[in-house]
């Protein structure tokens, strides 16, 4: 089954295919050739899974991209007090190749501009120039979870022409913030811009920072929490140099750009984004990149403002019918069916901030696991928040599984995913309770799976396992002591305060049992065909504390209370047979599951 989210990518992809603003960086001569109608755009989740939509795995060089994460190895390898009495961060207001410095404090705004870049690279641990890159390239890869190289045609055109960058590098050394070679601290700069990378890379890079500095599919920390929200805060800032406030307003997400053409975006605790596209703006900035990033943020409400907590798991637990059964009584034929075939409805119980990351997350399992399921029950009463994209995403899943054949049911008291449809046609199955939510996907199955003869009409009274097998003689008298006893859907066959009636033998129809208090109904368990209940109440003689109520056409055959007791006085090895049925039928219930449970 088609993934949504990657629906949405792909027509995202469309959509901006055709925008052939702005031009290629022509200053770096290696950069002047590149293709400027390449184009990708990748989100990965927290979980490491990535969309990925158009030229994905092609390789170009991660230029400033690599900024933020040559100032974390920095703030890792010299501490905090060292680097933020080398470098700023105040958003700069200037072009990121700007020859300045702070006129108060004689520093680099921020690391995000080409001189506090610089003035990282020059922080970088290491002897020479080789082994200091070494270790940007190993950190970088870390980031990506997989080694990444150098391109080397790159280098070498950035080398040629990197004249603007010498002068910040000499501006640098005369006040003191760069203390070694400027040639040195430029060679290791030079390579970290050349470092290749693809668009998946810079997404699960992304994504690293998104969950706290830990690779989302190699575990890998990287990087410590405090490290990694200093990165992210220095990103929301000045990562987009110039157009930084504006980003921040529109998008909302800490987010570096790069002149190749990458922008690398992420929103704490739920997912990373990278575009690739080279044509770029005024800025700096990739244009397809701004607006992929900007479509992104708006349809899937992502902006970082809205998050008030990490993601954790939307689906809380998962579990199917075989593994926890409802309360509903069912005879020996619907039991053992649904021990065959109850694997196929399954419930899923949600929690917490079902935003776009969650949303996702349970999107993507349900429709992985569609093939395997008949139905499928969402339990949202722990969800705490949702959103406009939630919504669209959960009725567009709900439209999918529907044409794949399969029932979604909702368990939605507050309708905080999905209102009633005013076509019923189109309407989920609502219900307020779990274990009716259950009950029902059973019902769903056995009317799917049931052979002709088990969907048959009512049982005979002979085949009702209370009375089954007995001796010719045993039955007669019983058989002429039963009444016969029809109730159409929504009457009553016992209510509360009514004396006992008997014995109810049901052999058509479900038969609800359920009691009130304090005026809330509580539902206890629905009796089918095959079963049994009032046998307390018989017994005891004692009145009904509960209420049974038809629930479709139902047929019971009734031993009256009177029968009863002039049975336990004229035949009482016959009634001590009935009871040890009626107990072993509840024990021989309970090992069904239990032999289930063992056996997978």
């Amino acid at each position: 089954m088609k993934s949504l989210v990657q629906d949405y990518v792909d027509g995202l992809y469309r959509d901006l295919t055709g925008e052939r603003s702005g031009s290629v960086a022509d200053y770096i001569p290696e950069l002047a050739v590149v293709d400027p109608d390449s184009f990708a755009i990748c989100v990965a989740t927290s979980d490491g899974y990535v969309y990925e939509a158009g030229d994905s795995r092609k390789r170009f060089a991660i230029q400033s991209v690599s900024k933020p994460f040559t100032y974390a190895l920095a703030l890792a390898d010299r501490g905090l007090d060292v680097v933020a009495g080398k470098v700023d961060v105040e958003p700069s207001g200037e072009p990121f190749n700007e020859i300045s410095l702070d006129p108060v404090t004689e520093r680099p705004r921020n690391p995000m501009i080409n001189a506090g870049a610089i003035t990282c690279a020059s922080l970088v641990q290491g002897g020479d120039v080789e082994e200091r890159f070494e270790r940007i390239r190993r950190f970088y890869s870390r980031f990506a979870g997989r080694e990444l190289g150098l391109d080397e045609a790159m280098y070498h055109s950035e080398d040629r022409t990197g004249n603007r960058n010498r002068a910040i590098g000499y501006l640098l050394r005369e006040y003191g913030i760069v203390e070694e070679d400027p040639t040195t601290t430029l060679g290791v700069y030079f390579r970290q811009c050349s470092i290749e990378v693809d668009c998946r890379d810079l997404s699960l890079m992304a994504a690293t920072l998104a969950d706290s500095g830990v690779h989302p599919l190699t575990g890998d920390r990287v990087l410590d929490a405090a490290t990694n929200q200093r990165v992210l805060s220095v990103m929301t800032t000045c990562g987009m140099y110039n157009a930084a406030g504006d980003w921040v307003t529109e998008v909302g997400l800490p987010a570096k750009s790069g002149v190749g053409g990458g922008i690398l975006a992420v929103l704490p605790g739920q997912l990373g984004l990278a575009v690739f596209s080279p044509r770029l703006d005024a800025h700096g900035n990739s244009v397809r990149g701004v607006a992929a990033c900007r479509r992104l943020s708006r349809d899937l409400e992502l902006h970082f403002l809205h998050v008030s907590r990490a993601a954790r798991s939307a689906v809380r637990a998962a579990y199917d019918v075989v593994d926890r059964p409802s309360r509903r009584r069912r005879s020996p034929a619907e039991h053992d069916l649904l021990l065959r075939v109850g694997r196929r409805a399954r419930v899923y119980e949600l929690h917490g901030d079902l935003l776009f990351a969650g949303a996702e997350s349970v999107i993507r399992r349900l429709t992985g696991e569609a093939d395997e399921l008949d139905v499928l029950v969402l339990d949202l009463r722990a969800v705490d928040e949702t959103a406009a994209v939630t919504r669209r995403l959960m009725i567009g899943v709900r439209e999918q599984l529907r044409a794949h054949g399969v029932q979604v049911v909702l368990i939605d008291p507050a309708g905080a995913v999905v209102q009633l449809d005013p076509d019923p046609a189109k309407r989920v199955r609502h219900f307020t309770d779990l274990n009716d939510a259950v009950a029902y996907a059973e019902d769903v199955l056995l009317a799917r799976h049931a052979s002709p003869d088990e969907a048959a009409g009512a049982l005979p009274i002979r085949e009702h396992p209370l009375v089954r097998g007995l001796p010719e003689e045993r039955l007669a008298l019983i058989l002429p002591r039963l009444e016969h006893r029809r109730y159409a859907p929504g009457d009553a066959v016992v209510r509360s305060g009514d004396p006992t009636q008997g014995l109810f033998l049901i052999v058509a129809g479900p038969v609800e049992v359920s009691v009130d208090q304090g005026g809330v109904r509580h539902h206890l368990s629905m009796f089918t065909a095959g079963t049994t209940f009032g046998v307390a109440y018989a017994v005891a003689g004692r009145e009904y504390d509960i209420d049974a109520t038809a629930r479709g056409e139902v047929e019971a055959m009734v031993l009256p209370a009177a029968a009863i007791a002039d049975l336990t006085a004229t035949a009482p090895d016959l009634m001590l047979t009935l009871m040890s049925r009626l107990v072993a039928g509840a024990f021989e219930q309970i090992d069904r599951v239990t032999r289930v449970l063992i056996s997978g």
